[in-house]
């Protein structure tokens, strides 16, 4: 699932204090949304292996920028966790 432009721009939106794209937070959010989709599409299709890999590392990546902010900014890593509803 690629993200358009102006489905990028509608997030930055509703997450509004963050404004630089690249950043660690915005990457995590983005990747969020990729994870999310890819769950649904495992759930219709369970035989799908090759995608499944891809998922472990769009989570693995993840693991490791939240590790990165939890390091740096700590409060940014709360807020971020509770606005994404993972687990805390």
């Amino acid at each position: 699932m690629l993200l358009s432009s102006l489905k990028k721009k509608e997030i930055l939106e509703k997450y509004r204090k963050i404004k630089n794209t690249g950043s660690s937070e915005v990457q995590i959010i983005f990747l969020t949304i990729k994870i999310n989709y890819l769950q649904k599409h495992f759930s219709l299709h369970k035989t799908d292996h090759c995608g499944r890999r891809g998922l472990l590392n769009m989570v693995s990546r993840r693991r490791k920028l939240l590790n990165y902010i939890k390091s740096k900014k700590h409060q940014n890593y709360i807020s971020l966790i509770q606005q994404l509803g993972l687990r805390y």
